[in-house]
């Protein structure tokens, strides 16, 4: 089954760290502000999705969302969460343990473009628990 986002071992351990002493987590892509086009993660009672965001997938079981408009950039893109050292200049809850959140990403295969299409868009942000 295709999915849109995925992350890294390494990413999934600091979505666990960071989950145990946050509490639940959501991220959502940056679009440019402050820290470029950085995954950013807030707790999750911390940041409101609306109809204007998609929920993209889960990594390490924690929503991660982007922006309609966003979307329409990266829909033909698998996205792949990753740490690295140093601090972003961001928001994002990872920030002050000396690593970053990093979006990679790779094109879709002709297969995975044909399943995403009858899978159809994702949720909308305004349907989130």
């Amino acid at each position: 089954m295709v999915t849109r986002v995925t992350a890294t071992p390494e990413a999934l351990e600091w979505i666990a760290r960071l989950a145990r002493k946050h509490g639940p987590l959501l991220f959502h892509q940056s679009g440019g502000c402050c820290d470029g086009s950085a995954p950013m993660c807030y707790p999750r009672n911390e940041f409101k999705l609306g109809s204007s965001d998609y929920i993209l997938g889960e990594i390490g079981g924690m929503p991660f969302c982007m922006s309609v408009a966003q979307f329409e950039y990266w829909q033909h893109t698998h996205l792949i969460i990753d740490v690295v050292p140093g601090r972003g200049s961001g928001f994002s809850i990872e920030s002050p343990e000396g690593v970053r959140f990093l979006t990679r990403s790779r094109l879709y295969e002709p297969d995975e473009e044909a399943e995403l299409e009858k899978l159809g868009l994702p949720p909308r942000g305004d349907t989130l628990d």
